[in-house]
């Protein structure tokens, strides 16, 4: 059949599910009837939980399957957690489930959520004197509490809400520009369907409210409002999480001694603090960590991703969201995040894997969540640097990444034993375990 890449559709949306896959697969595969198959492959045969994946967003066709799997015996502030973890990349779960085992027999992980602010702002031009701009925010700002009251009383009354609103002057990096820059505290839920409505009254009372200013020119009441919206970059959103032993207790690698071992440590995590190209990468496996985590729980990763890589950078350079040092013979390792989550509303109350997966941590609180999260990360990078000062990367991974080649390969049984035999002794790569399986096969 040939494939036809150019032909537009008009009303796509509009189109059954049936008729969507089908224009699918007519139009962009050569073998239209083994595309249908695939893609009914994946659909739950649980046919309203399948409407219910359907409905998650627009022009479903079917599910896109990751591994769920699971980090047992993490022990955080005294009490033990198994974790679950989204993430189709080999060796992360293998590695935070040994950095885990590995500090549960050391006191374990320690985390603190240090505060929870998450921040909104209403965008807008203002074209006049700044000074009455500010009386006017002065004389406004209650009425920007006030009618929110009733967006705001059922989180009030889970103690949260609008901490505070401040005006903020912008017009020195681009003319004419200013905020209303409103810091809330939302509670278990990521509360970004709340902020936003609060913000969009904002901008309404704002405007509004501008037209009835008696010491406004036509010209300063006409404020223009470009956007309102809440923010993922959350720096009074932190979490910070950390373990910490006697020097001497950091003994388990054969060929490294323990002062040694930390001495290295130390000084990887130093070369990431202040080379931005090491940075980002050590960062990425902190990442690993916590993006699995987020994903298996129904929290948005992507949001979390935007914030944590802001904040890396908070100081003007690109730098590792991780630390180490030894003092007084005690080694330290910490983090301090921004993690905005959220344990109810969305997908966390609606997706039935992440329900299961909030459940398996003990139905926790938005901040127990971030607690969770952050050691997460800070075990993955754990495991990430001990072995890059201590076997290399490599050797773990890449036999970790075998089952993926031996899949690739569609090998036999047989074939998979002797694989494995041969690569117990020999470094894995993929080109050293695509010519083994050649020779096996010849």
């Amino acid at each position: 059949m040939q494939v036809n890449m150019t032909k537009a559709i008009a009303g796509f949306s509009k189109l059954s599910k049936e008729e969507k896959i089908n224009w699918i697969a007519s139009t962009h595969f050569a073998d239209a009837d083994q595309a249908i198959e695939t893609i009914r492959k994946y659909w739950n045969s649980d046919a309203d939980l399948q409407k219910l994946h359907d409905e998650f967003i627009e022009n479903t066709l079917t599910n896109f399957y990751l591994p769920l799997g699971v980090a047992p015996n993490f022990v955080i502030n005294g009490k033990n957690h198994t974790i679950p973890m989204a993430i189709e990349e080999s060796s992360v779960v293998a590695a935070a489930s040994k950095s885990a085992k590995f500090w549960a027999s050391r006191g374990g992980f320690k985390a603190t959520v240090l505060n929870s602010e998450k921040i909104g702002q209403v965008h807008f031009i203002f074209q006049g004197d700044a000074v009455k701009l500010q009386d006017f925010f002065t004389q406004v700002k209650p009425k920007l509490f006030s009618q929110t009251e009733s967006i705001t009383k059922n989180m009030q009354k889970r103690g949260g809400g609008i901490l505070d609103i401040e005006l903020r002057d912008k017009t020195a990096e681009l003319e004419n520009y200013y905020q209303l820059h409103a810091t809330f505290e939302t509670k278990d839920s990521m509360g970004a369907n709340f902020i936003n409505s609060c913000l969009e009254q904002f901008a309404k009372t704002l405007k509004e409210e501008a037209q009835l200013f008696a010491a406004f020119s036509e010209t300063e009441k006409n404020i223009q409002v470009v956007m309102s919206i809440l923010s993922n970059y959350v720096p009074n959103c932190i979490v910070r999480a950390e373990v910490s032993c006697p020097v001497e207790d950091l003994k388990e690698e054969k060929n490294i001694s323990q002062e040694e071992f930390a001495e290295k440590f130390v000084r990887a995590v130093k070369i990431a603090e202040i080379e931005p190209y090491r940075a980002v990468t050590h960062n990425k496996g902190i990442m690993n960590g916590i993006d699995a985590v987020v994903l298996a729980t129904g929290n948005d990763f992507r949001a979390v991703e935007a914030g944590v890589h802001a904040y890396a950078s908070r100081d003007g350079r690109y730098s590792s969201l991780s630390h180490a040092k030894v003092e007084n013979g005690i080694f330290t390792f910490w983090m301090e995040i921004p993690l905005a989550l959220g344990t109810i509303g969305g997908l966390t109350s609606l997706h039935p894997m992440a329900k299961m997966a909030l459940e398996m941590l003990g139905k926790p609180s938005a901040h127990e969540l971030m607690e969770i999260v952050a050691v997460a990360g800070l075990a993955q990078n754990f495991a990430a640097l001990r072995s890059l000062t201590t076997t290399g990367i490599q050797q773990g991974h890449m036999k970790m990444h075998l089952m993926n080649i031996l899949n690739q390969f569609q090998t036999t049984e047989n074939e998979r034993k002797q694989v494995l035999k041969h690569f117990e002794k020999h470094t894995a790569s993929h080109s050293a375990v695509v010519d083994f399986i050649e020779n096996l096969r010849k």
